[in-house]
Protein backbone atom coordinates (compact mmCIF):
# COMPACT_ATOMS: atom_id res chain seq x y z
CA UNK A 1 0.00 0.00 0.00
CA UNK A 2 1.04 3.60 -0.56
CA UNK A 3 1.34 5.84 2.55
CA UNK A 4 -1.85 6.23 4.59
CA UNK A 5 -2.28 9.90 3.68
CA UNK A 6 -2.69 8.81 0.06
CA UNK A 7 -4.39 5.43 0.47
CA UNK A 8 -7.06 6.41 2.99
CA UNK A 9 -7.46 10.09 2.15
CA UNK A 10 -6.24 11.78 -1.02
CA UNK A 11 -6.66 8.74 -3.28
CA UNK A 12 -9.88 7.44 -1.73
CA UNK A 13 -13.45 8.59 -2.20
CA UNK A 14 -14.66 10.30 0.96
CA UNK A 15 -18.17 11.47 1.70
CA UNK A 16 -18.85 15.08 0.67
CA UNK A 17 -15.31 15.71 -0.63
CA UNK A 18 -14.13 16.14 -4.21
CA UNK A 19 -11.57 13.66 -5.44
CA UNK A 20 -9.79 13.21 -8.77
CA UNK A 21 -10.65 9.89 -10.40
CA UNK A 22 -10.34 7.86 -13.57
CA UNK A 23 -13.84 6.67 -14.43
CA UNK A 24 -15.25 3.83 -16.46
CA UNK A 25 -18.84 4.86 -17.22
CA UNK A 26 -21.49 2.53 -18.61
CA UNK A 27 -24.97 3.00 -19.92
CA UNK A 28 -26.78 -0.13 -18.70
CA UNK A 29 -30.35 -1.22 -19.32
CA UNK A 30 -32.62 -2.86 -16.74
CA UNK A 31 -31.42 -6.34 -17.72
CA UNK A 32 -27.79 -5.39 -17.07
CA UNK A 33 -26.88 -5.26 -20.76
CA UNK A 34 -24.10 -2.78 -21.58
CA UNK A 35 -25.45 -0.21 -24.05
CA UNK A 36 -22.29 1.92 -24.21
CA UNK A 37 -19.00 2.44 -22.37
CA UNK A 38 -16.91 5.56 -21.89
CA UNK A 39 -13.67 6.37 -20.07
CA UNK A 40 -12.56 9.72 -18.75
CA UNK A 41 -10.60 11.57 -16.11
CA UNK A 42 -13.16 12.87 -13.64
CA UNK A 43 -13.90 14.60 -10.35
CA UNK A 44 -16.17 12.69 -7.96
CA UNK A 45 -17.95 14.14 -4.96
CA UNK A 46 -19.22 11.08 -3.13
CA UNK A 47 -22.56 11.58 -1.39
CA UNK A 48 -21.69 9.16 1.41
CA UNK A 49 -18.90 6.87 2.60
CA UNK A 50 -20.22 3.61 4.06
CA UNK A 51 -18.89 0.29 5.21
CA UNK A 52 -20.25 -2.85 3.54
CA UNK A 53 -22.39 -3.46 6.61
CA UNK A 54 -23.82 0.08 6.63
CA UNK A 55 -24.70 -0.14 2.94
CA UNK A 56 -26.32 -3.54 3.48
CA UNK A 57 -28.47 -2.12 6.28
CA UNK A 58 -29.64 0.67 3.95
CA UNK A 59 -30.60 -1.87 1.31
CA UNK A 60 -32.41 -4.20 3.71
CA UNK A 61 -34.31 -1.51 5.62
CA UNK A 62 -37.45 -1.08 3.50
CA UNK A 63 -38.48 1.97 5.53
CA UNK A 64 -35.59 3.91 3.98
CA UNK A 65 -36.65 5.26 0.60
CA UNK A 66 -34.38 8.25 0.12
CA UNK A 67 -32.48 8.58 -3.15
CA UNK A 68 -29.33 7.01 -1.67
CA UNK A 69 -31.12 3.87 -0.47
CA UNK A 70 -32.95 3.55 -3.81
CA UNK A 71 -29.67 3.94 -5.71
CA UNK A 72 -28.03 1.23 -3.62
CA UNK A 73 -30.94 -1.13 -4.28
CA UNK A 74 -30.74 -0.38 -7.99
CA UNK A 75 -27.01 -1.10 -8.07
CA UNK A 76 -27.51 -4.28 -6.07
CA UNK A 77 -30.19 -5.47 -8.48
CA UNK A 78 -27.95 -4.85 -11.50
CA UNK A 79 -25.01 -6.56 -9.76
CA UNK A 80 -27.09 -9.69 -9.18
CA UNK A 81 -28.03 -9.79 -12.87
CA UNK A 82 -24.40 -9.28 -13.91
CA UNK A 83 -23.33 -12.11 -11.60
CA UNK A 84 -26.04 -14.40 -12.96
CA UNK A 85 -24.73 -13.84 -16.48
CA UNK A 86 -21.13 -14.52 -15.41
CA UNK A 87 -22.14 -17.77 -13.74
CA UNK A 88 -24.14 -18.81 -16.78
CA UNK A 89 -20.95 -18.39 -18.83
CA UNK A 90 -19.09 -20.73 -16.48
CA UNK A 91 -17.49 -18.35 -13.97
CA UNK A 92 -16.44 -20.07 -10.76
CA UNK A 93 -17.51 -18.98 -7.29
CA UNK A 94 -14.64 -20.21 -5.15
CA UNK A 95 -13.80 -19.68 -1.49
CA UNK A 96 -10.86 -19.42 0.87
CA UNK A 97 -10.74 -19.21 4.67
CA UNK A 98 -10.22 -15.59 5.68
CA UNK A 99 -9.55 -14.42 9.23
CA UNK A 100 -10.40 -11.07 10.75
CA UNK A 101 -8.72 -10.04 14.01
CA UNK A 102 -10.10 -7.51 16.45
CA UNK A 103 -7.06 -5.69 17.78
CA UNK A 104 -6.65 -3.92 21.12
CA UNK A 105 -6.26 -0.17 20.46
CA UNK A 106 -3.45 0.21 23.03
CA UNK A 107 -1.46 -3.05 23.00
CA UNK A 108 -2.28 -3.94 19.35
CA UNK A 109 -2.69 -7.55 20.49
CA UNK A 110 -5.47 -9.60 18.85
CA UNK A 111 -8.34 -9.95 21.34
CA UNK A 112 -10.87 -11.70 19.11
CA UNK A 113 -10.78 -13.65 15.84
CA UNK A 114 -13.54 -14.67 13.48
CA UNK A 115 -14.13 -15.71 9.89
CA UNK A 116 -14.77 -12.87 7.43
CA UNK A 117 -18.46 -12.29 6.70
CA UNK A 118 -19.61 -11.79 3.11
CA UNK A 119 -22.70 -9.73 2.31
CA UNK A 120 -24.61 -8.80 -0.85
CA UNK A 121 -22.80 -5.45 -0.82
CA UNK A 122 -19.42 -7.22 -1.06
CA UNK A 123 -20.68 -8.98 -4.18
CA UNK A 124 -22.19 -5.74 -5.51
CA UNK A 125 -18.86 -3.91 -5.40
CA UNK A 126 -17.05 -6.96 -6.79
CA UNK A 127 -19.33 -7.20 -9.84
CA UNK A 128 -18.76 -3.61 -10.91
CA UNK A 129 -15.02 -3.89 -10.28
CA UNK A 130 -14.90 -6.99 -12.49
CA UNK A 131 -16.92 -5.24 -15.18
CA UNK A 132 -14.59 -2.23 -15.09
CA UNK A 133 -11.51 -4.45 -15.34
CA UNK A 134 -12.95 -6.37 -18.30
CA UNK A 135 -14.06 -3.18 -20.08
CA UNK A 136 -10.66 -1.52 -19.65
CA UNK A 137 -8.84 -4.66 -20.80
CA UNK A 138 -10.79 -4.62 -24.07
CA UNK A 139 -10.05 -0.94 -24.61
CA UNK A 140 -6.29 -1.02 -24.04
CA UNK A 141 -5.85 -4.08 -26.26
CA UNK A 142 -7.73 -2.33 -29.06
CA UNK A 143 -5.26 0.57 -28.86
CA UNK A 144 -2.11 -1.36 -27.90
CA UNK A 145 -2.40 -4.96 -29.17
CA UNK A 146 1.31 -5.64 -28.55
CA UNK A 147 1.98 -4.01 -25.16
CA UNK A 148 -1.21 -4.04 -23.08
CA UNK A 149 -0.74 -5.33 -19.54
CA UNK A 150 -3.36 -8.02 -18.88
CA UNK A 151 -4.05 -10.77 -16.38
CA UNK A 152 -4.80 -14.37 -17.27
CA UNK A 153 -5.75 -17.47 -15.33
CA UNK A 154 -4.62 -20.69 -17.06
CA UNK A 155 -6.86 -23.74 -17.04
CA UNK A 156 -5.52 -26.32 -14.55
CA UNK A 157 -4.39 -29.72 -15.84
CA UNK A 158 -6.94 -32.44 -15.05
CA UNK A 159 -4.56 -34.17 -12.63
CA UNK A 160 -4.84 -31.14 -10.34
CA UNK A 161 -8.49 -31.98 -9.72
CA UNK A 162 -7.89 -35.53 -8.44
CA UNK A 163 -8.17 -34.61 -4.71
CA UNK A 164 -11.38 -32.65 -5.40
CA UNK A 165 -12.98 -35.42 -7.45
CA UNK A 166 -12.18 -38.10 -4.87
CA UNK A 167 -13.27 -35.91 -1.95
CA UNK A 168 -16.59 -35.27 -3.68
CA UNK A 169 -16.99 -38.97 -4.46
CA UNK A 170 -16.51 -39.89 -0.78
CA UNK A 171 -19.42 -37.57 0.03
CA UNK A 172 -21.68 -38.89 -2.74
CA UNK A 173 -21.13 -36.13 -5.31
CA UNK A 174 -19.74 -36.36 -8.84
CA UNK A 175 -17.53 -33.38 -9.64
CA UNK A 176 -17.27 -32.79 -13.39
CA UNK A 177 -14.00 -31.00 -14.22
CA UNK A 178 -14.14 -31.36 -18.01
CA UNK A 179 -14.49 -27.58 -18.36
CA UNK A 180 -15.08 -24.52 -16.19
CA UNK A 181 -18.82 -24.42 -16.75
CA UNK A 182 -19.24 -28.08 -15.79
CA UNK A 183 -17.08 -27.56 -12.70
CA UNK A 184 -19.10 -24.53 -11.62
CA UNK A 185 -22.36 -26.46 -12.04
CA UNK A 186 -21.02 -29.42 -10.07
CA UNK A 187 -19.82 -27.25 -7.21
CA UNK A 188 -23.11 -25.39 -6.90
CA UNK A 189 -25.05 -28.68 -6.87
CA UNK A 190 -22.93 -30.22 -4.10
CA UNK A 191 -24.96 -29.19 -1.05
CA UNK A 192 -25.68 -31.01 2.21
CA UNK A 193 -28.69 -30.03 4.27
CA UNK A 194 -27.10 -31.34 7.47
CA UNK A 195 -23.87 -29.39 6.93
CA UNK A 196 -24.32 -25.85 5.55
CA UNK A 197 -20.54 -25.36 5.57
CA UNK A 198 -19.91 -28.34 3.26
CA UNK A 199 -20.27 -26.41 0.00
CA UNK A 200 -17.84 -23.74 1.22
CA UNK A 201 -15.27 -26.41 2.09
CA UNK A 202 -15.67 -28.00 -1.33
CA UNK A 203 -15.03 -24.62 -2.96
CA UNK A 204 -11.96 -24.07 -0.76
CA UNK A 205 -10.62 -27.41 -1.95
CA UNK A 206 -11.41 -26.44 -5.57
CA UNK A 207 -9.45 -23.21 -5.07
CA UNK A 208 -6.37 -25.25 -4.11
CA UNK A 209 -6.58 -27.10 -7.44
CA UNK A 210 -6.27 -23.89 -9.45
CA UNK A 211 -3.27 -22.42 -11.24
CA UNK A 212 -1.93 -19.03 -10.20
CA UNK A 213 -3.35 -16.04 -12.10
CA UNK A 214 -0.53 -13.97 -13.62
CA UNK A 215 0.13 -10.63 -15.31
CA UNK A 216 1.39 -10.76 -18.90
CA UNK A 217 1.98 -8.56 -21.93
CA UNK A 218 -0.49 -9.02 -24.77
CA UNK A 219 2.20 -9.19 -27.47
CA UNK A 220 4.06 -12.06 -25.77
CA UNK A 221 1.34 -14.76 -25.90
CA UNK A 222 -1.30 -15.94 -28.33
CA UNK A 223 -4.77 -14.38 -28.00
CA UNK A 224 -6.27 -17.76 -27.06
CA UNK A 225 -4.09 -17.68 -23.93
CA UNK A 226 -5.63 -14.39 -22.72
CA UNK A 227 -8.50 -16.40 -21.25
CA UNK A 228 -9.26 -16.10 -17.52
CA UNK A 229 -10.45 -19.56 -16.41
CA UNK A 230 -11.87 -18.54 -13.01
CA UNK A 231 -13.89 -15.62 -14.37
CA UNK A 232 -14.77 -17.38 -17.66
CA UNK A 233 -13.95 -14.28 -19.68
CA UNK A 234 -11.72 -13.97 -22.77
CA UNK A 235 -9.81 -10.92 -21.52
CA UNK A 236 -9.10 -9.31 -18.16
CA UNK A 237 -6.80 -6.82 -16.44
CA UNK A 238 -6.44 -4.91 -13.16
CA UNK A 239 -7.59 -1.30 -13.24
CA UNK A 240 -9.58 -0.66 -10.06
CA UNK A 241 -6.89 -0.55 -7.34
CA UNK A 242 -3.95 1.68 -8.34
CA UNK A 243 -3.24 2.57 -4.69
CA UNK A 244 -2.25 -1.01 -3.89
CA UNK A 245 -1.16 -2.64 -7.18
CA UNK A 246 1.48 -1.30 -9.54
CA UNK A 247 -0.08 -3.20 -12.46
CA UNK A 248 -3.13 -0.94 -12.18
CA UNK A 249 -0.88 2.13 -12.44
CA UNK A 250 0.51 0.86 -15.76
CA UNK A 251 -3.03 0.11 -16.99
CA UNK A 252 -4.11 3.64 -15.99
CA UNK A 253 -1.23 5.07 -18.06
CA UNK A 254 -2.22 2.98 -21.08
CA UNK A 255 -5.88 3.93 -20.78
CA UNK A 256 -5.00 7.60 -20.33
CA UNK A 257 -3.20 7.48 -23.69
CA UNK A 258 -6.22 5.73 -25.25
CA UNK A 259 -8.59 8.54 -24.24
CA UNK A 260 -6.16 11.36 -25.05
CA UNK A 261 -5.63 12.33 -21.40
CA UNK A 262 -1.88 11.71 -21.46
CA UNK A 263 1.07 11.21 -23.81
CA UNK A 264 2.83 7.91 -24.28
CA UNK A 265 6.55 7.27 -23.71
CA UNK A 266 8.99 4.63 -25.09
CA UNK A 267 9.12 2.30 -22.06
CA UNK A 268 5.34 2.04 -21.96
CA UNK A 269 5.27 0.68 -25.52
CA UNK A 270 8.29 -1.63 -25.16
CA UNK A 271 6.74 -5.08 -24.90
CA UNK A 272 10.00 -6.71 -23.77
CA UNK A 273 10.36 -4.27 -20.88
CA UNK A 274 6.69 -4.74 -20.08
CA UNK A 275 7.20 -8.52 -20.16
CA UNK A 276 10.07 -8.24 -17.66
CA UNK A 277 7.95 -5.97 -15.48
CA UNK A 278 5.14 -8.56 -15.49
CA UNK A 279 7.57 -11.21 -14.27
CA UNK A 280 8.58 -8.96 -11.39
CA UNK A 281 4.96 -8.12 -10.57
CA UNK A 282 4.07 -11.83 -10.44
CA UNK A 283 7.02 -12.50 -8.15
CA UNK A 284 6.14 -9.58 -5.86
CA UNK A 285 2.53 -10.71 -5.78
CA UNK A 286 3.61 -14.13 -4.50
CA UNK A 287 5.83 -12.51 -1.89
CA UNK A 288 2.91 -10.32 -0.74
CA UNK A 289 0.76 -13.45 -0.36
CA UNK A 290 3.47 -15.07 1.78
CA UNK A 291 3.73 -11.93 3.89
CA UNK A 292 -0.04 -11.88 4.36
CA UNK A 293 -0.05 -15.50 5.52
CA UNK A 294 2.83 -14.79 7.89
CA UNK A 295 0.91 -11.86 9.35
CA UNK A 296 -2.13 -14.09 9.95
CA UNK A 297 0.11 -16.73 11.55
CA UNK A 298 1.70 -14.16 13.87
CA UNK A 299 -1.64 -12.79 15.07
CA UNK A 300 -3.02 -16.31 15.43
CA UNK A 301 -0.10 -17.24 17.67
CA UNK A 302 -0.60 -14.12 19.78
CA UNK A 303 -4.29 -14.88 20.14
CA UNK A 304 -3.77 -18.50 21.27
CA UNK A 305 -1.01 -17.76 23.78
CA UNK A 306 -1.92 -19.25 27.16
CA UNK A 307 -5.02 -20.83 25.63
CA UNK A 308 -5.83 -24.53 25.31
CA UNK A 309 -9.25 -25.21 23.86
CA UNK A 310 -11.21 -27.80 21.91
CA UNK A 311 -12.89 -26.78 18.66
CA UNK A 312 -15.00 -28.47 16.04
CA UNK A 313 -13.31 -28.75 12.68
CA UNK A 314 -13.38 -30.50 9.30
CA UNK A 315 -10.73 -32.35 7.33
CA UNK A 316 -9.84 -30.42 4.17
CA UNK A 317 -7.00 -32.61 2.90
CA UNK A 318 -5.69 -36.05 3.76
CA UNK A 319 -1.92 -36.21 3.43
CA UNK A 320 0.62 -39.01 3.84
CA UNK A 321 1.39 -38.14 7.46
CA UNK A 322 -1.14 -35.46 8.35
CA UNK A 323 -4.65 -34.09 8.12
CA UNK A 324 -5.26 -30.51 7.04
CA UNK A 325 -7.94 -29.18 9.38
CA UNK A 326 -10.28 -26.22 8.91
CA UNK A 327 -11.88 -24.57 11.96
CA UNK A 328 -15.03 -22.79 10.64
CA UNK A 329 -15.51 -20.73 13.80
CA UNK A 330 -12.28 -18.86 13.15
CA UNK A 331 -11.78 -19.47 9.43
CA UNK A 332 -8.51 -20.99 10.61
CA UNK A 333 -6.58 -23.75 8.88
CA UNK A 334 -3.81 -25.89 10.33
CA UNK A 335 -2.01 -29.23 10.12
CA UNK A 336 -2.72 -32.16 12.43
CA UNK A 337 0.26 -34.52 12.26
CA UNK A 338 -0.67 -38.17 12.66
CA UNK A 339 2.72 -39.38 13.86
CA UNK A 340 5.97 -37.77 14.98
CA UNK A 341 9.48 -39.12 14.80
CA UNK A 342 10.15 -38.28 18.44
CA UNK A 343 7.18 -40.33 19.71
CA UNK A 344 8.17 -43.68 21.19
CA UNK A 345 4.86 -45.39 20.50
CA UNK A 346 3.02 -43.63 17.70
CA UNK A 347 -0.47 -44.77 16.74
CA UNK A 348 -0.40 -46.60 13.42
CA UNK A 349 -2.27 -44.87 10.59
CA UNK A 350 -2.57 -46.49 7.18
CA UNK A 351 -2.52 -44.06 4.24
CA UNK A 352 -4.33 -44.90 1.00
CA UNK A 353 -2.77 -42.70 -1.69
CA UNK A 354 -5.33 -43.77 -4.29
CA UNK A 355 -8.39 -42.90 -2.21
CA UNK A 356 -6.79 -40.05 -0.22
CA UNK A 357 -7.74 -41.58 3.13
CA UNK A 358 -6.11 -42.39 6.46
CA UNK A 359 -7.30 -45.41 8.46
CA UNK A 360 -6.87 -46.02 12.16
CA UNK A 361 -8.39 -49.25 13.52
CA UNK A 362 -12.04 -49.11 12.35
CA UNK A 363 -12.07 -45.35 11.73
CA UNK A 364 -11.35 -43.94 8.26
CA UNK A 365 -10.53 -40.27 7.81
CA UNK A 366 -11.69 -38.64 4.58
CA UNK A 367 -11.93 -35.09 3.31
CA UNK A 368 -14.82 -33.15 4.90
CA UNK A 369 -15.16 -35.55 7.85
CA UNK A 370 -15.87 -33.77 11.13
CA UNK A 371 -13.35 -33.96 13.97
CA UNK A 372 -12.75 -32.33 17.33
CA UNK A 373 -9.25 -30.94 17.82
CA UNK A 374 -7.42 -29.32 20.69
CA UNK A 375 -5.69 -26.05 19.83
CA UNK A 376 -2.64 -24.90 21.76
CA UNK A 377 0.53 -22.93 21.13
CA UNK A 378 3.86 -24.74 21.35
CA UNK A 379 6.33 -22.19 22.81
CA UNK A 380 9.23 -24.53 23.47
CA UNK A 381 11.18 -22.73 20.76
CA UNK A 382 10.57 -18.97 21.09
CA UNK A 383 11.87 -18.29 17.57
CA UNK A 384 9.61 -20.91 16.02
CA UNK A 385 6.37 -20.91 17.96
CA UNK A 386 3.69 -22.99 16.29
CA UNK A 387 0.01 -23.66 16.69
CA UNK A 388 -0.49 -27.33 17.51
CA UNK A 389 -3.56 -29.36 16.49
CA UNK A 390 -4.26 -32.53 18.49
CA UNK A 391 -6.96 -35.03 17.65
CA UNK A 392 -9.57 -35.26 20.39
CA UNK A 393 -12.48 -37.04 18.77
CA UNK A 394 -12.89 -38.54 15.30
CA UNK A 395 -16.41 -38.46 13.95
CA UNK A 396 -17.12 -41.99 12.79
CA UNK A 397 -19.72 -42.14 10.03
CA UNK A 398 -22.20 -45.01 10.36
CA UNK A 399 -23.17 -44.98 6.66
CA UNK A 400 -19.73 -45.95 5.44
Amino acid sequence: MVPELLSSNLCSLRGGEERFAFSCIWEIDHEANIVSTDYCKSIIRSRAAMTYEEAQLRIDDKTQNDSLAKSLRGLNDLAKKLKKKRLANGALVLASPEIRFQVDSETHDPIDVQAKQMRDTNSMVEEFMLLANISVAKRIVEEFPECAMLRRHPEPPQVNFDPLIKAGKHQGFEIDTSNGKALAKSLEAAVKDDNPYFNTMLKILATRCMMQAVYFTSGMVQEAEFYHYGLACPIYTHFTSPIRRYADVIVHRLLAVCVGADATFPDLLDKKRSHALCHNLNYRNRMAQYAGRASVALNTHLFFRNKVQDEEGYILFVRKNALQILIPKFGLEGTLYLSRKDEKSAVTFIYDAEEHTQRWNDVTFRSFDQVTVQLSLDRTNVQHEKLVFKLVKPEKKSNR
